[in-house]
């Protein structure tokens, strides 16, 4: 019988490799799959892979959980930093920037009202919704499907920040980490057989009120690929080809029509398995040549994240009035699309530059427990 594999710390992991750069183009994706319905056209006719933002919604899920465990896997337990200590500063990162957002979304609303307008997409913004968004609680079963309609997935991972040091402390009770994806793929299966049984959806189909159902098997599987790379497992060699893999098993289901195949299964477990071994791969190799615009890119990704329903808001509701109005050109129209995702970059660089970045530094002493 094979013999444990000792618990001894991977190499320290660095920014601005594969992993950030999957990052900042998920990020992305998802803009694209938000933005889609605004083109001259939908853009899922050019390919199946423009409606898949839920596959991009799932890799921040499981990363979050690869990421929490490898930056603060070793301090959970030895308890440099306590349960609530560890909480309150995630919390505090995702939910000041949420709150600003949503004000400045609230106030947009409230100011087109008071010139006699809407905003693009005004059954979205039904005032009743607004409380359970404000306190991140609305994928605790609550219903919010409007507003910043990503948001749930922050809502969803505020569970899950609060029992990462218990899911850490298990998975460091194992001993054989090949045993580790294993049990983060249980983890999936059963919730998956819940989402049938209770709300007769797939798992990826679920409605945002019930997302810390969707997200925790996601990010239980993330926090245990760390576990398992913590323990240097697999080896380079192996991750290079998981990484290699994964991207391939993800690029050849992209063009099958999900919703065509006897069951979403058929879809959803292959991608989810080519996920994983990218997270796995990307996350075991070293960074041998960061680079500075990749890492730059990656920290834009969070401020690209919550913002861009805010900036596509003002940006659609001024191109379709101006379509409405004056007689403009396919062309000038798919221009115009293309357009609006440079200026949700910018608009995310600002935000992030001046207004995350600098509130969170103020903020830091009193999360980090001393002032």
């Amino acid at each position: 019988m094979a013999s444990p594999v000792a618990a001894r710390p991977a190499r320290a992991s660095t920014r601005g490799g594969a992993l950030d750069l999957l990052r900042l183009l998920a990020s992305l994706l998802i803009v694209v799959y938000h933005y889609g319905a605004e083109g001259p056209m939908r853009i899922e006719r050019f390919g199946q892979v423009f409606s898949r933002g839920f596959l991009a919604t799932d890799f921040f899920l499981m990363l979050s959980g690869y990421v929490l465990g490898r930056a603060y896997g070793a301090s959970t337990l030895t308890g440099r930093i306590s349960h609530g200590r560890f909480w309150v500063r995630r919390v505090g990162r995702v939910w000041p920037g949420h709150l600003i957002v949503l004000v400045m979304m609230a106030g947009l609303v409230l100011a087109l009202n008071a010139l006699g307008t809407d905003a693009h997409k005004p059954s979205r913004f039904a005032w009743d919704q607004l409380p359970v968004q404000a306190l991140l609680v609305h994928a605790w079963g609550f219903n919010s499907d409007g507003w910043n309609l990503p948001s749930w997935s922050l809502s969803a991972l505020v569970v899950c920040y609060a029992v990462f040091p218990w899911l850490w402390r298990a998975a460091d009770k194992v001993r054989h980490p090949w045993i580790l994806p294993l049990i983060g793929a249980l983890a999936f299966v059963a919730c998956e057989v819940l989402a049938r049984l209770v709300f007769d959806h797939a798992l990826s189909d679920l409605q945002f009120r019930f997302g810390v159902v969707r997200a925790l098997p996601l990010f239980i599987l993330g926090v245990c690929l760390a576990r398992a790379v913590e323990m240097n497992w697999p080896s380079e060699k192996a991750a290079r080809a998981l990484l290699v893999a994964g991207c391939g098993l993800l690029a050849v289901m992209q063009p099958l029509d999900r919703y065509a195949l006897p069951d979403e299964l058929i879809f959803d477990i292959p991608c989810l398995i080519a996920i994983a071994a990218i997270v796995l791969g990307a996350g075991r190799l070293p960074v041998k040549h960061p680079r500075a615009w990749i890492e730059e890119g990656a920290k834009l990704s969070f401020a690209l994240f919550i913002t861009h329903i805010l900036v596509g808001v003002i940006y659609w509701s001024a191109v379709h009035k101006l379509i409405e109005t004056v007689p403009i050109g396919i062309g000038w129209q798919w221009l115009m699309w293309l357009a609006s995702f440079p200026i949700a970059m910018g608009a995310a660089w600002l935000f992030h530059t001046y207004v995350d970045q600098p509130l969170q530094d103020r903020l830091a002493p009193w999360l980090r427990g001393r002032r």
